[in-house]
């Protein structure tokens, strides 16, 4: 059985680091082609993609609004996927989900995504 579990989320400052974890099981990520996708859902806004990283080439893929401040990084021997977040604004208080997609190539569409995790809350505070 397929199953994404993320973890790290918190109450955190503006300007403050944090560091969401993604762990998979029923599939391994070293040997499995699907990419993994981190996104988050605000109050009243649609779930948007924040990152991804194709588990064929390791190409990663960041949202605008986060590059240069959100690195995803993948550790097969631990079967974790992490989003390191760093420079926190309040803009980013959202629920953040991973998920698996259907194939190793990313995209920031929810539908190409077949298994997602319950969420884990990141709140930022000004």
């Amino acid at each position: 059985e397929v199953q994404l579990v993320e973890s790290g989320g918190g109450l955190v400052q503006a300007g403050g680091s944090l560091r969401l974890s993604c762990v998979a099981s029923g599939f391994t990520l070293d040997f499995d082609d699907y990419a993994i996708g981190w996104f988050r859902q605000a109050p009243g806004k649609e779930r948007e993609g924040v990152s991804c990283i194709s588990t064929n080439d390791g190409r990663k893929y960041y949202l605008d609004t986060v590059k240069g401040r959100f690195t995803i990084i993948k550790d097969n021997a631990k079967n974790t996927v992490y989003l390191q977040m760093n420079s926190l604004k309040p803009e980013d208080t959202a629920l953040y989900y991973c998920a698996r997609g259907g194939s190793s190539f990313c995209s920031n569409l929810t539908a190409e995504y077949d298994y997602w995790g319950q969420g884990t809350q990141v709140t930022v505070s000004s």
